[in-house]
Parts: C-alpha cells; sequence; structure tokens
C-alpha cells in the first residue's frame, strides 16, 4: 500500500510539472520586430509596437494599420490622419506610451487614468532623431535613403554570388568546364 502512494504521488509530480510547462509555453508570447512600420515620431528602445497611446490627446495609434483611433460622439473612429481638432498637436513632441495589449481603446479609461501624469512631457527621443542604424530602416529617417541603398547593394552582391554559383553548377552538371577556365 505504502509503494502505491509512492507511485501515486510520483505520477501526479509528473502531471503537475508537465502541466506547468504546458502553462508556461502558452504564456510566453513572442513578437516579430516591426521597426520598419514604426513612424519616425515613434520613441525609440522598442522592436515590437502595436499601439502608441498619446495621453495628451487622449488618442491611440495602431502601428500596423498606421492608423490613429480616436472618439467622435462616443463612438471610435479609425483615420490614418488626426481630426481637426487636433491640428495644433504635434505627434513629434507629444509623449506617446507603447502598448502591446490587444484592442487598448476597449479599455480606454485604465490607460487614460494609469498615464495621465505624462500629459505636458516632451523627453522622449524620436526615432527620426537616433543615431542608431536599426532605425535607419524606418522611412523617413534622414538616413532611410543611405539605409536602402545600402540594402540593396548588399542583396545584389549577394544575388550576384548566388547567379555565379548558380552558374557554375549549371556546367557542372553538363560537364562542362568552368566558365572561367580556358584550358
Amino acid at each position: 500500500m505504502h509503494k502505491m502512494k509512492k507511485s501515486t504521488f510520483i505520477v501526479a509530480l509528473l502531471f503537475a510539472g508537465f502541466a506547468f510547462k504546458t502553462a508556461t509555453a502558452q504564456i510566453n508570447v513572442s513578437f516579430k520586430a516591426n521597426i520598419g512600420a514604426q513612424p519616425v515620431w515613434g520613441p525609440v528602445g522598442y522592436n515590437h509596437v502595436e499601439y502608441y497611446y498619446m495621453p495628451d490627446i487622449d488618442v491611440f495609434y495602431y502601428v500596423p494599420n498606421h492608423q490613429y483611433i480616436y472618439q467622435h460622439r462616443g463612438r471610435w473612429v479609425y483615420a490614418t490622419a488626426l481630426p481637426s481638432r487636433f491640428h495644433n498637436y504635434d505627434v513629434y513632441n507629444g509623449y506617446k506610451v507603447v502598448v502591446n495589449d490587444p484592442y487598448p481603446y476597449r479599455h480606454a479609461d485604465t490607460y487614460r487614468a494609469k498615464y495621465a501624469q505624462y500629459k505636458g512631457h516632451h523627453d522622449q527621443e524620436i526615432i527620426r532623431n537616433s543615431h542608431d542604424s536599426k532605425y535607419f530602416e524606418v522611412k523617413g529617417h534622414p538616413e532611410h535613403n543611405n539605409w536602402v541603398r545600402d540594402h540593396d547593394q548588399r542583396n545584389n552582391g549577394h544575388n550576384q554570388q548566388n547567379n555565379d554559383r548558380d552558374l557554375r553548377s549549371d556546367h557542372d552538371r553538363k560537364g562542362n568546364d568552368h566558365p572561367h577556365d580556358h584550358s
């Protein structure tokens, strides 16, 4: 009887360990970096951003679709530009809070309360002003065109190497000499 209790206990421990490992695996959510999708006025320091919350104007910005989300007559509106009532707001200088929760505007009261103290803050470094090369891929960054040119040159060099290798392979399969062999 003592052995059966011990076996049952061991099985229960193993099962609990497996269940914990499974739960942990489900909690770990990884995001793919989306630096290139972020606007030049976004704050530096984030490899992945779903939303920004701008407490000065109580507006969200959805990075993947490049859309502002704001309330108009009690309803959430999605737009590629801010409405005229925010014409004096400067997205480059206003404070942005990174939010990676799904549909944060559905819980806007929580974000309003949590980030109210950031209203009027203008101390964030933004992507446009960063000298970190990882931000050069962001369209509108002062170094973006250089990044594109360098990136294209690297890709063309890589493609040329692949083309040369493929050409040599074709000649080898056909029993021909390498194109550079003239003996």
